[in-house]
């Protein structure tokens, strides 16, 4: 990987923060697990798009791991970083950490992965990046 991509790479990583407030939770006080993949489908998105500069559209995720449940009132952190180059793709990972509003510390709560395509304006694939050496 050169370092022009690598930079570019580096320069994309997208963080969004959220209070998990009430009207995002089901009725055991978690955040919906639908609503954590929008949110991570956008940070995804924005990273994608900030790293190509392109139109892009989600074709795919992979697997989604969900390892606590993240209750009502508390802080989320996604991180997304393209994690792969393809010739007209990227894969992006998206983290959520966790935390208490009133205290120090953090969990990483889920991951996932998805694949974005970039596309012109007739919905065609077209190369992510232009010329990186």
């Amino acid at each position: 990987m050169t370092s022009q991509l690598k930079k570019r790479i580096e320069n994309s990583e997208t963080h969004i923060f959220k209070a998990v407030f009430p009207n995002t939770t089901n009725h055991y006080d978690t955040l919906f697990g639908g609503t954590a993949l929008q949110l991570m489908d956008e940070a995804s998105f924005i990273c994608a798009t900030r790293f190509s500069r392109k139109k892009v559209v989600t074709v795919s995720t992979d697997k989604i791991d969900f390892t606590e449940p993240i209750p009502q009132g508390t802080l989320v952190e996604l991180i997304a970083k393209v994690v792969k180059v393809g010739t007209t793709s990227c894969v992006v990972q998206v983290d959520i950490f966790m935390e208490n509003m009133y205290e120090e510390g953090r969990t990483k709560v889920v991951t996932g992965f998805f694949t974005f395509v970039a596309i012109d304006d007739a919905k065609n694939p077209v190369k992510i990046v232009d010329s990186i050496e």
